[in-house]
């Protein structure tokens, strides 16, 4: 018998016996003989329970997840090619794959490396990838229609939280630059059209490094100049002078560092603990005619994230993704900041607690309908959404909760009292998603 089919009634009876080791049934063997006598032998052990809920509760939970998985909620499209950008906080895809934890959900996860936040884009709206690790922001503008074609889009799970920066030029450090007020200083004092790089229009990265440049007075459309780069291109592009500065994901920030061309002037964390980053992002149709899949996806990628937060797995993580198919860069410059510990270049040293994290007990995968708004609340503040948009209802369609708590369900995950969640930034102004309007319209500094 095949383990991968779910009997029903009497049949399941025979196969919960095959599947678990009590008999051995053979097809030549009269299989109606067994099934009488050992009926009779287990209804005497099971008196009060129905025999499959009796069988399903002596069950190890990984064999009965297994069962579960291969029943009628088994993943209706098991293999998945899922996209990344090369970035430490793409390991829950990667381990999620390379440790098995898909397997555990009756899927089969094949990270695919992408060049770059359009790539992703493109790929996910045209269904060449069936979901991605992806900006926060990214799948909002899609939502939009900005920052490319319009299409309904899906957040399963945050990824992470924390673990971004911002790192400035060698160039700046020797005009006395050393973090965001120093740098604003020399704008005032020095103007010209200073050159600092994110990773996508509306993606994380251009709201923390406008975000961080306005905090200190800094108009980022006006006072500077600002490119798209991808991830991997930042450091080649700071070393022949293409920028002044750039917001990224590690490890590039601390590989800037180790090549001695720049400096961390900020960490994100600082800009807003514990804020949202990546995602696990598809589109709306994919989650529509595959919801088994979806939830089977996150719930590989909750125990992936779970085993990523066990500070003794941070090294084995850290070399893994240091690969070519990876990350494809020297294990040191994700390891350190993977484990909290910090250098910031200019004689700094520290043990950041608010270290790049993935699960922390549950926290970090909620999809918070708050974290969906506030990215929709800068789009609007720096011009690219021209009107107020219904905050909360495109955030409801977005974040897929019911997803995200089925597979919190199936993998034991912590769920927070509310989907909403309050936030105090570096600027001292509080976000708590209750007046969305109010508060993109709020700021001094804006489009």
């Amino acid at each position: 018998m095949d383990k991968g089919v779910r009997p029903e009634g009497d049949a399941f009876f025979i196969y919960a016996l095959w599947a678990f080791g009590e008999h051995t049934v053979s097809d030549t063997q009269d299989k109606s003989l067994i099934q009488d006598q050992s009926k009779r032998d287990f209804m005497k052990k099971t008196t009060g329970l129905s025999v499959a809920a009796a069988l399903m509760a002596l069950v190890p939970p990984g064999v009965r997840q297994g069962a579960w998985a291969a029943g009628s909620d088994a993943p209706e499209k098991p293999n998945l090619s899922i996209g990344f950008i090369p970035l430490t906080d793409c390991a829950s895809v990667v381990m999620a794959s390379v440790k098995g934890f898909d397997k555990k959900y009756g899927l089969t996860i094949t990270p695919t490396k992408e060049a770059s936040w359009a790539a992703v884009r493109d790929k996910l709206v045209n269904g060449e990838l069936d979901a991605a690790h992806v900006l926060y922001g990214l799948i909002y503008g899609v939502q939009m229609g900005i920052g490319g074609p319009k299409k309904d889009m899906a957040v399963l799970a945050n990824l992470n939280h924390n673990g971004q920066a911002i790192t400035l030029s060698n160039q700046l450090k020797a005009k006395g630059v050393t973090d965001g007020a120093s740098l604003a200083k020399l704008v005032a004092a020095e103007p010209k059209e200073y050159t600092f790089a994110q990773t996508f229009p509306t993606g994380t990265h251009a709201m923390w490094l406008y975000y961080w440049l306005a905090a200190h007075g800094i108009n980022p459309f006006t006072q500077a100049k600002v490119i798209t780069v991808p991830p991997p291109q930042m450091v080649a592009n700071m070393r022949v002078d293409n920028m002044d500065g750039y917001c990224v994901g590690e490890p590039w920030n601390a590989r800037a560092i180790r090549d001695n061309i720049g400096f961390t002037a900020t960490t994100t964390q600082d800009i807003w603990k514990d804020h949202p980053e990546k995602v696990l992002g598809t589109t709306a149709d994919f989650v529509a005619q595959y919801p088994n899949t979806a939830r089977a996806m996150v719930a590989a990628i909750l125990d992936a994230s779970k085993y990523i937060d066990t500070m003794s797995n941070r090294s084995e993580v850290a070399r893994i993704i240091s690969a070519k198919s990876y990350v494809n860069t020297d294990f040191d410059s994700i390891e350190d900041r993977m484990l909290g510990q910090y250098d910031n270049g200019i004689g700094k040293k520290w043990s950041d607690p608010n270290y790049m994290k993935f699960y922390n007990n549950g926290i970090v995968g909620f999809p918070y309908l708050s974290d969906g708004m506030w990215f929709l609340t800068q789009h609007k503040r720096w011009g690219l959404l021209k009107e107020h948009p219904d905050y909360l209802a495109v955030a409801k369609k977005v974040n897929r909760i019911d997803v995200y708590k089925a597979a919190a369900a199936m993998t034991k995950t912590p769920l927070p009292k509310s989907d909403m969640r309050s936030s105090k930034l570096i600027d001292g102004v509080v976000w708590d998603g209750k007046d969305p309007a109010k508060y993109a319209g709020s700021f001094k500094i804006k489009a």
